[in-house]
């Protein structure tokens, strides 16, 4: 039995892998970890500017999958004990429907 993660897993991160590593994740310089759909959707959330590409054999889909649930996932997902308010402690989901509130608010 062994306990490794995907590369792409925060050693923070207690979650488990949901199945082998599908795609790379690369940040701004091309630095880049390859990860499960889970861990990289973590991983990209966590990112500014980062970019998801599915691996030669990865399942159809599972790129685009990361890119949607790294939209809604909070960077540092696994950090829940503090409250998140800045932009950069929310998803990129909650920042947007904020913004769109304001100004909804704004043009009343």
């Amino acid at each position: 039995m062994t306990n490794t993660r995907c590369p792409a897993a925060h050693p923070e991160d207690p979650t488990p892998c949901d199945g082998p590593a599908v795609v790379t994740v690369l940040d701004r310089q091309n630095g880049g970890a390859d990860g499960c759909e889970h861990h990289a959707a973590r991983l990209l959330a966590s990112l500014d500017g980062g970019r998801v590409y599915p691996l030669p054999d990865a399942p159809d889909g599972a790129a685009i999958r990361v890119f949607k649930a790294a939209d809604t996932t909070r960077p540092y997902a696994w950090i829940t004990d503090t409250p998140r308010t800045r932009d950069a402690e929310l998803s990129r989901a909650e920042v947007r429907a904020r913004d769109l509130r304001q100004i909804a608010e704004e043009t009343r």
